[in-house]
């Protein structure tokens, strides 16, 4: 028998008794990253928006309708929930007052969230 499928005969069983012992790894879609940012951008609107006074969207039932539609695992989903939070907190602590720096951001973020959601449908919706 040739070393090859002396080595095939030997890994076999012995990956199979490695993969019927562990949990599966939950393997993260290829939009995961961007999906992250968006939450993370949507959070930063979510806290921005009123404090500027515009527009009545809800980021936040958007970002929850945007889970939903996904149907992560929990461990994805905990993972944009706290991308969403983090860019609430991080835009929380620097902009008390609406200023020309804030609604700049705000411009800047409804731009990215734009090109993000666009960039995820075209590449990755079914």
């Amino acid at each position: 028998m040739s070393a090859p499928a002396v080595l095939k005969k030997l890994l076999l069983p012995l990956l199979l008794a490695l993969s019927l012992s562990t949990p599966a790894l939950a393997i993260d879609p290829p939009y995961q990253r961007q999906m992250e940012r968006l939450a993370e951008v949507m959070g930063s609107l979510y806290y921005l928006q009123p404090l500027c006074k515009t527009g009545t969207e809800d980021w936040r039932a958007q970002m929850s309708e945007l889970i939903a539609l996904d149907e992560p695992d929990e461990d994805r989903r905990q993972r944009l929930a706290g991308a969403f939070n983090s860019g609430y907190t991080g835009f929380s602590r620097l902009h008390r007052n609406c200023t020309p720096a804030s609604r700049e951001a705000l411009s800047r973020l409804l731009f990215e969230a734009q090109q993000l959601a666009r960039t995820i449908h075209t590449r990755f919706a079914e």
